[in-house]
């Protein structure tokens, strides 16, 4: 693993690859991670930042995590969903930092002999991480609004925060 903020930080082994980065992620990489010829189907899921939540218009999102433990956590949910869904391999990838309007903050990409595992381990793999891995964010709303942070998790609640990044009364 990678010591240093700006540098990826994965875990691979047997048909399983999970990582972090800063950089920007790479759709066509993570597919080629999972690609083989014993595979009939791959699945791809690419979660992306959009522009408003619960319509307040959000600026960006910014992502931490505490990496060792998050991987651990990563390569866990996806032993787990391999095993299950008998998957040929599965790859996932978060990005941290910040994440403009319309980039990707994950790719999750899963290959299996058939695409109901396929499909089924994907979208598995997708809500365990989104509920389990030790990843939050930050969005960034326009206005007075400032920020919350947040659970990654849809509908987490979360603390507000001003624009100099303290907790809001």
């Amino acid at each position: 693993m990678a010591d240093k903020p700006d540098q990826d930080q994965c875990i691979k082994e047997d048909g399983i690859s999970v990582a972090l980065t800063h950089g920007l992620l790479d759709a066509r990489a993570i597919m080629n991670e999972v690609r083989s010829p014993k595979a009939g189907a791959i699945v791809l899921f690419a979660g992306t930042t959009r522009d408003n939540f619960n319509s307040k218009p959000v600026l960006n999102l910014s992502y931490t995590s505490y990496p060792p433990l998050a991987l651990q956590t990563m390569l866990s949910i996806a032993r787990t969903v391999k095993q299950r869904h008998s998957l040929t391999a599965i790859s996932m990838i978060h990005r941290l930092g910040v994440v403009p309007i319309a980039e990707e903050s994950i790719l999750i990409a899963v290959s299996a002999p058939h695409r109901q595992a396929a499909w089924r381990g994907g979208e598995e793999a997708l809500e365990e991480c989104k509920e389990r891995v030790e990843i939050w964010k930050l969005e960034e709303f326009g206005g007075e609004e400032g920020g919350v942070w947040r659970a990654n998790r849809d509908g987490a609640a979360g603390a507000n925060v001003d624009h100099e990044g303290k907790n809001g009364a």
